[in-house]
């Protein structure tokens, strides 16, 4: 289905069209379909489904039918800085002619610009549950005002004891029945069900399967290599690709901190991310990468949660992740909106074991090639890093420490679930 078969007001079609988008996905067309009616829906969606855009265009839709000051505004909670800078930029993307007012609101920083940004009185606000409760107190932000409910990764929310703070802000707001809610995670547990069951009025269930989001549009490969030249396959792999970009897991952040300087060593300009660096720091480097001042970033699963690039080119797994549904995560930050991407796994004895649940999982076999002398290429690394002592990083201070970065007040905000530690230093490849 195309967007240009909605019916939309033609300022928000014109603004789709300029965003680029012309066919809707799964997730935007069961979603649209409901949404665009005034009805509630709880979705199962992970990243890459284009569901932001999903709600997005169902707040602007409704607003639009209404004036500046007969408007009702529209409260989006996340558990993340990084995800609430994700949604303020894809919304200030298709608002640049139709001139709502945007609010994203974080902990971490200070009041001003977020002070600022009330006093213009945001149509749209976007916020984590700390400063939204913060600003609450404060008599700043009134959610009484707010006809319109997101809860997006609403898994993930609860995963870090964000649930008293979601019901905290949910009763500020206008009954169920007065107001249209949306709740987005990418499983509908039993506790998401709950939460949409008790917050949502008589919600429509959307689901799209992860099969349905990796099979057509990701194009996987899987090398089969030793643990000691797994590097050397790594260094031949991006010297045939030359991928503009690229986003490589680890399942540890030691080997995430190591590879990246390893990368550094052999001529690459890499980063990395993990849950020990502090939620500043962190953010500069994913703005860094997105920006394009680096190509390629070394991160595990728990500090790239609510990491979304646009036009990423290439996911390498170094470590296969021991969870089916972390695999479909990492190689789904690819292949985002309907696009084509690559997902790399190298596979080795250490973790070549979870395969077989994931090919499972995914309901396919990942595609296996051999592995050519020619393919591998000399790690540099030994002699450039020869006698320098490199330590696991820690943060400098403060809450930052956990998955979500500690960027709340609130006691949920620091509470993410830690990377997974354990196991010395990788030996270096030869």
């Amino acid at each position: 289905m195309l967007f240009t078969e909605l019916s939309l007001d033609p300022r928000l079609q014109r603004a789709i069209a300029d965003r680029g988008y012309t066919e809707l996905t799964p997730v935007q067309e069961k979603t649209l379909d409901k949404s665009l009616k005034g009805q509630d829906v709880a979705v199962q969606s992970q990243t890459g489904t284009g569901k932001t855009a999903a709600f997005l265009i169902t707040l602007f839709a409704h607003m639009l039918k209404h004036s500046k000051s007969s408007r009702r505004k529209a409260l989006i909670i996340v558990p993340t800085r990084e995800l609430a800078v994700q949604i303020q930029g894809e919304a200030l993307l298709l608002n640049r002619s139709l001139g709502l007012e945007i609010g994203c609101f974080y902990g971490g920083v200070g009041y001003a610009v977020q002070l600022a940004q009330i006093k213009a009185g945001p149509d749209i606000i976007i916020g984590t549950p700390g400063r939204l409760l913060d600003l609450a107190e404060k008599k700043r932000l009134d959610f009484k005002e707010c006809g319109f409910l997101v809860i997006d990764e609403a898994d993930r929310l609860f995963d870090m004891g964000f649930l008293p703070d979601l019901r905290d802000l949910v009763r500020q707001m206008p009954e169920r029945t007065r107001r249209q809610s949306m709740l987005f995670s990418a499983t509908l547990n039993k506790l998401s069900q709950r939460v949409a069951q008790a917050y949502l009025n008589d919600p429509a269930f959307i689901e799209v399967t992860p099969e349905q989001m990796t099979v057509d549009t990701i194009i996987q490969e899987l090398y089969r290599v030793g643990s000691h030249i797994k590097l050397n396959l790594l260094l031949g792999l991006l010297q045939r690709r030359t991928p503009k970009n690229a986003l490589i897991f680890t399942n540890m952040k030691h080997t995430a901190f190591l590879l990246s300087k390893q990368l550094q060593a052999n001529g690459y300009k890499a980063n990395f991310l993990n849950g020990d660096l502090p939620q500043g720091e962190r953010l500069e480097i994913i703005e860094g990468f997105m920006a394009g001042r680096f190509p390629l970033l070394v991160a595990t699963d728990v500090a790239s949660r609510g990491l979304h690039i646009d036009d990423l080119e290439m996911v390498i797994n170094y470590d296969i992740p021991q969870d089916c549904e972390n695999y479909v995560h990492r190689i789904g930050r690819t292949a985002r909106a309907g696009a084509t991407g690559l997902a790399i796994t190298l596979a080795s004895e250490k973790t070549a074991d979870h395969l077989e649940a994931i090919e499972k999982f995914i309901g396919q076999k990942i595609p296996e090639f051999p592995v050519t002398n020619d393919m591998f290429v000399r790690d540099m690394s030994l002699e450039r890093l020869a006698g320098q002592h490199l330590e696991r990083r820690r943060p400098s201070g403060g809450r930052g420490g956990g998955a979500s970065g500690g960027h709340d007040r609130r006691p949920g905000g620091g509470r993410g679930r830690r990377d997974a530690g354990g196991g010395g230093r990788p030996r270096p490849a030869h």
